[in-house]
């Protein structure tokens, strides 16, 4: 795993010299991703310098150098991430005529690119990947991304010099670059937690989209180009035209050779490798299909809190113990996890407020004591409907999709005339005569948010309102301009039938990318460690939405198919239990030791001072949490986290209108 940078001057003004210390400076502020090796390659007379920074995994050895200049000399590219098929075509390329200097992926790369052109090499690809790829025949400079996003780039425009990157940070330390914060992304991020793709924190700074490529010329006069190579759209609509028409046993039994060798070709590396093990359904099956490939105990890695409600680690040890893998496990104390909160806005470069990035970075920490690679079991949520909204989510809309909407607006309006608190009150009185499953705290925000889901026009409008945290933005964020996305620009919706498949795929395309492998990138890479994830191969994408909804829900419970493929190789009893997050008590912490330093990022005169929030919702949300009526954790974190970002990462604030 690495970092790249680079730099394109259409102006052509600055020399050799100059041009290289900017490529290293960049580079440099990467050495986290890369502290093994690192290089710069620089071509004044067009302006360009790419920077690189090398975590060493395969051909440790110097041949592995980036960036790395291809055989015939036409190429020259700054590569982050794992061609796990390499050795596959490095063998068809051989038996084509070409040669090979070391044995990394990148040379394979190149010699691929160099005999089929890039698109038709990327296609070829199985792997994670962020490619900077400069043609010096042609003149263009090329960003490549993998499929599903795992590896991040960020790219744009400062005056007439082109920048890119593997994180924001490289491109803040170019010296032109003002940072202009984009207010629009302010709003998707109090809404989502996360900034989805294209978008970026900063005016002009744009993420590349998964399964793109963007082609630059050094000529500014000359549009830039974004072609597709690869979508989750187009693999959910082959998946509906070419239904599996196995039975369950011929599904089950595909699925354990497709997911057996995307696990094994992940598991070539040429320094120690290891798993994380939760004990959840997802790294559970990982961790039994690698353990089922290898010759000696596979080292796991699992964490575990003192607070049950959050703690998985004695599962994950038991399941460790029945497939005999070499385990290693840490408890947390509340305070080891406090002190990684202040690293938070160094970690994610722009505000990112997915708490679980808390014990993801513990865990990688963990990790890199012991191995420089790590398989995880990320992504069978999205693939395989693990979600308790897909669930509710679904029936929802299957009880009320049929209704007229001017009913379902009267019955909503109906009950929002009803304050929370009052809700709250009425189920009090009648807590003795009420249902168990209607005996819960905030139950009146839980009414508010029905009769939100009953003004949805469609299943995409129901998702938004069930995974918005901020409703809307405009109510905290000061001249809000939202943006679309794929969940709020109808041109981009996947025709599914199901509305299950709806909320997959719309996680697929925004929250599994930009939330949760975000989140594993920055953590395991602020430690060093390159994170693999197995269940992205692309054949179990496609294999997966070509399943029906039956074998991925089934009698109301989730990761239907993956369960039985779990249960070839750990007895059900193992993990058969509801779901757990991968969470940390922030709810209680923001009431106990967090308090302090959520009242200094809150202070209200601060907040208007900034101008980029409006203080009285946030302010109410805060006192309403601190009282204990209301758990208003998520939105919080989100000001606290955007906050945090402000204070460390951006201490000026210029800001979009």
């Amino acid at each position: 795993m690495c970092g790249i940078s680079g730099i394109l001057d259409t102006s052509r003004r600055q020399e050799g010299k100059v041009l290289q210390e900017i490529a290293r400076r960049m580079a440099n502020t990467l050495l986290h991703r890369g502290p093994d090796d690192g290089g710069t390659w620089v071509d004044a007379a067009i302006g360009i310098a790419l920077g690189h920074r090398r975590l060493s995994i395969l051909d440790l050895s110097p041949l592995g150098h980036q960036p790395m200049v291809s055989i015939c000399g036409r190429y020259v590219v700054s590569f982050n991430g794992e061609i796990y098929n390499f050795r596959a075509l490095r063998d068809e390329l051989a038996n084509l005529g070409h040669s090979f200097r070391g044995h990394s992926d990148t040379e394979v790369l190149l010699s691929c690119i160099s005999q089929w052109g890039l698109e038709s090499a990327v296609v070829r690809f199985n792997g994670m990947f962020a490619i900077a790829l400069w043609d010096r025949e042609e003149q263009r400079l090329h960003l490549v991304r993998d499929r599903m996003g795992e590896k991040p780039l960020y790219y744009g425009w400062t005056g007439r010099t082109f920048l890119f990157a593997s994180e924001l940070k490289a491109i803040l330390a170019h010296p032109q670059f003002d940072g202009e914060i984009d207010r629009g992304a302010v709003s998707l991020f109090m809404r989502h937690g996360y900034i989805p793709a294209p978008y970026s924190i900063y005016v002009g700074i744009q993420k590349v989209v998964p399964g793109t490529i963007v082609t630059i010329a050094p000529d500014p006069e000359i549009p830039s180009t974004i072609r597709p190579y690869w979508s989750v759209a187009a693999a959910v609509e082959r998946g509906m035209a070419e239904p599996f028409r196995g039975t369950a046993n011929e599904a089950i039994s595909h699925l354990d050779e497709l997911l057996s060798d995307a696990v094994k070709l992940r598991m070539e590396a040429d320094v120690p490798l290891g798993a994380f093990l939760s004990g959840g359904i997802d790294s559970s099956t990982i961790v039994a299909l690698m353990q089922a490939q290898s010759m000696r105990p596979v080292q796991t890695f699992s964490i575990g809190f003192h607070e049950a409600a959050y703690n998985e680690a004695a599962y994950a040890s038991a399941i460790a113990k029945h497939l005999g893998t070499a385990h290693t496990e840490l408890y947390v104390s509340p305070r080891e996890a406090l002190e990684v909160i202040p690293r938070l806005p160094a970690i994610y470069d722009e505000p990112f407020a997915d708490s679980s990035q808390i014990p993801t970075y513990l865990l990688s920490k963990l990790t890199r004591n012991h191995v420089k690679v790590v398989l995880s079991g990320d992504a069978g949520d999205e693939l395989f409907a693990g979600y308790n909204q897909y669930f509710w989510g679904g029936n929802f809309w299957k009880q009320t999709g049929w209704i007229p909407r001017g009913l379902l607006n009267l019955i909503a309006a109906g009950l929002t005339a009803v304050p929370p608190k009052s809700w709250g009150t009425l189920f009090r009185i009648g807590s003795p005569i009420l249902p168990t499953w209607l005996r819960k705290p905030d139950i009146g925000r839980k009414v508010h948010t029905l009769a939100e889901m009953l003004t949805a026009e469609c299943p995409e409008a129901m998702y938004l309102k069930i995974i918005s945290c901020w409703k809307p933005p405009a109510s905290v964020v000061i001249g809000d301009c939202e943006p679309f996305t794929k969940l709020t620009d109808r041109s981009q919706w996947i025709n599914c039938p199901d509305a299950v498949e709806k909320m997959m795929a719309v996680d697929m395309m925004m929250y599994l990318p930009d939330d949760i492998l975000v989140k594993v990138d920055r953590a395991s890479m602020a430690a060093s460690l390159e994170a693999r994830v197995p269940l992205l191969d692309q054949r179990i994408i496609e294999f997966a939405w070509r399943l029906p909804v039956s074998m991925k829900v089934h009698e109301g419970q989730g990761k239907w198919i993956l369960r039985q493929l779990l249960k070839r190789y750990v007895p059900p009893a193992f993990f058969d239990r509801p779901k757990m997050g991968f969470s940390v008590p922030i709810d209680s912490w923001l009431r106990g030791p967090l308090i302090d330093w959520a009242e200094t990022l809150l202070d209200e005169k601060r907040l208007r001072e900034q101008g980029i929030f409006n203080p009285e919702p946030i302010m109410q949300k805060w006192r309403e949490h601190l009282s204990g009526t209301s758990n208003w954790s998520e939105q919080i974190w989100l000001v606290l986290m955007f906050q945090a970002w402000l204070d460390q990462v951006h201490t000026d604030v210029p800001c979009s209108v």
